[in-house]
């Protein structure tokens, strides 16, 4: 079979549902830069000998093609980014910056070229997380993979970071990256506590955050109606007619608007699509998949109630861990009211 198939020669490419989409298409884009970042991490393989760092960047390298996968067939529980593939980036950057002291300066990459190549593939894996930020808001995208990917240009920055200061002392980072001989990768009761004590830290500064903002653990009215009007906009350039709910951590709507032209229906939907995604702590997106047969929330939309809504539209809003309210939408597809409600999470900034 020829490599060439020549079914791309006009500039269209295929998904695994949809067919002849343009390769100027967001998804493709992101797709292309994700391939780009797997290949300068394997450049940097090739500069290292140590190989518990070169099997970490294997196991990410692993990590991106199910990304990948996830873009082309996103409806495929498979290619879900599960928390454990992002915890363990966390602990490998934990285990670097207690090796070193992190300088708290502007960085100039280029001390080695090792360190340039890993500042490359850092910067490859931003663009990855933006261009995954944008196929969010207008297709929706699993939770799971943008706090990877998030997490994996942190990581790379840390590692050249650690490079260059194996630089400064002399040694060769090429050989080693600090694991002493027989100890296992992540282990030590001392990297245990600092990490409960991050987590400790990280709860205060958010309860201070929220203290700070006249949000005593919840979502106030009007941040709520300055989320609604951002979303209310976003629908119109979209062309859809929507009801928007939001509601606290209790599940109580604190405001529900109707756009003009929206259908009766969509009111009671996405007031239970916002007071689902708090009752579950999870879009209402992902517990459609839960929801299936034989899956662990089956049959839980036909409980007395009938309160619960097993189709996309409702997300949790958190700062932090910490949820302070619920948002629904209700009007289109599933999947539009998700993309919907995805791009309000992504200027609440703006609105909190």
């Amino acid at each position: 079979m020829n490599i060439y198939t020549k079914s791309g020669d006009k500039g269209t490419t295929s998904l695994i549902h949809t067919k002849n989409v343009s390769k100027s298409d967001d998804r493709i884009q992101l797709v292309g830069t994700i391939d780009e970042l797997t290949s300068h991490l394997g450049l940097v393989k090739t500069m290292l000998r140590d190989r518990d760092t070169i099997r970490f960047l294997e196991k990410i390298q692993e990590t991106l093609i199910t990304v990948m996968a996830g873009v082309a067939d996103p409806y495929n529980r498979d290619y879900k980014i599960p928390d454990d593939r992002t915890e363990l980036l966390e602990e490998e950057i934990d285990r670097l910056e207690g090796l070193f002291e992190r300088p708290k300066r502007f960085i100039l990459p280029g001390s080695s070229p090792l360190c340039a190549e890993i500042d490359i593939a850092r910067t490859v894996a931003r663009r990855a997380e933006r261009a995954l930020a944008m196929v969010s808001v207008k297709f929706g995208s699993d939770t799971g993979t943008k706090k990877y990917m998030n997490r994996l240009a942190d990581y790379l920055y840390v590692l050249a970071r650690y490079v260059e200061s194996l630089d400064e002392q002399g040694r060769k980072p090429e050989d080693g990256f600090g694991r002493e001989s027989g100890t296992p990768e992540h282990s030590g009761n001392g990297a245990e506590m600092e990490k409960d004590q991050k987590g400790t830290v990280s709860e205060a500064v958010i309860q201070e955050v929220l203290k700070r903002m006249g949000v005593p653990g919840r979502i106030t009215l009007d941040a709520a109606k300055r989320l609604i009007e951002k979303i209310e906009e976003e629908a119109k350039r979209r062309g859809k007619k929507a009801v928007i709910a939001v509601c606290g951590p209790e599940g109580r709507p604190i405001a529900v608007h109707v756009m003009d032209g929206a259908f009766l229906v969509s009111f009671d939907v996405a007031v239970k699509k916002a007071y689902t995604s708090v009752a579950v702590k999870m879009s209402t997106m992902e517990l459609s998949a839960l929801a299936q047969p034989g899956g662990t929330f089956y049959g839980l939309d036909k409980m007395e109630g009938g309160n619960i809504i097993i189709f996309g539209g409702g997300v949790p809003i958190k700062i932090g861990d910490t949820i302070i309210g619920g948002l629904g939408v209700s009007g289109g597809t599933g999947e539009e009211d998700h993309s919907l409600a995805e791009y309000g999470l992504s200027v609440l900034g703006e609105v909190l």
